[in-house]
Order: structure tokens, then C-alpha cells, then sequence
């Protein structure tokens, strides 16, 4: 991928990064370390707010149209919106699911995921021998110091 793509993507994560902060957690309630955002609030409002969030989650998709998401990626996104539109229309539960769910935060993933594969940002989880090693010293001689403490 060519670098000015690279940064083309990595603006865009950081405008969905805001877009998803101001929608889905910049409220914090006090004495919990729980937050909400916008969209909660806007679905307070039946059925109208529910819309609202809806059209506003529009926002993440079209950012991923942008960046050329595969149609996998996209119907994930709008899989997440629909169970967080239908969720939200639930009175009184449904303004707390809403709140939970963070539809616009998990979409911003999904599309952060997908980037950074394509950017080959993906880092190979390798196996810890490191730690494998010290960790059988370690078991191999408190071993030891048992058996000769008991023997």
C-alpha cells in the first residue's frame, strides 16, 4: 500500500476515533467507571431518536465505503447497527442497550482491523519461548528445592 494511502487511512481513524468518542463515550457518569455518549441521549426520544442514531451510524459505513471495506466488513457494520437500532426501540431497556452496545465504537474497529491488516500492521503473535524457558527454570528449581527440603 502506498503511503499516501496509509495516511488517508490512518486520518480517517482518527476521524472515526472522534466520531465514535462524542457518539458512544464522552460522558462520564460520575462514581462509575462506565460512559455513554450522544447517541443514548439522542434515543431517548422514541422511535424519532432511535432514527437519529441510526442515521448518524450511517457515518462509519460510509467511512469504510470510502477506504474500499470488503462487503464482509460492511454487512458486519450494518449488523451492528440494526441490532443497536432494534435494541434501541425497546422502552426503557432499550435506552440502556443502546448505551451499552456502542454500535459506532465497534464499527470503528471492525474498519481498524480491516486497515490494519491492509497496511500489514498486524503484528504475528509469536510463541513466548522467553518466557516458556524461564518459567520451566523457574518450576525446575523451586521443584528441586522441595524435594531436597522433604527428602
Amino acid at each position: 500500500m502506498t503511503e499516501p494511502n496509509r495516511q488517508e487511512h490512518e486520518a480517517t481513524l482518527a476521524r472515526l476515533d472522534r466520531f465514535s468518542y462524542y457518539t458512544d463515550s464522552n460522558i462520564r457518569i460520575p462514581f462509575t467507571g462506565f460512559r455513554l455518549g450522544l447517541s443514548p441521549l439522542i434515543g431517548l426520544v422514541p422511535v424519532i431518536g432511535d432514527f437519529a442514531g441510526l442515521l448518524l451510524s450511517l457515518y462509519v459505513l460510509k467511512q469504510a465505503r470510502g477506504v474500499n471495506a470488503p462487503k464482509r466488513v460492511q454487512a458486519r457494520m450494518i449488523r451492528n447497527m440494526m441490532i443497536e437500532f432494534v435494541g434501541g426501540l425497546i422502552p426503557v431497556i432499550g435506552d440502556a442497550f443502546d448505551a451499552i452496545f456502542k454500535a459506532n465504537t465497534r464499527n470503528t474497529e471492525l474498519l481498524r482491523a480491516y486497515i490494519h491488516e491492509q497496511l500489514e500492521d498486524v503484528q504475528q503473535n509469536t510463541f513466548p519461548w522467553k518466557t516458556l524457558i524461564w518459567l520451566s527454570l523457574l518450576f525446575a528449581a523451586l521443584g528441586a528445592l522441595l524435594l531436597a527440603l522433604f527428602v
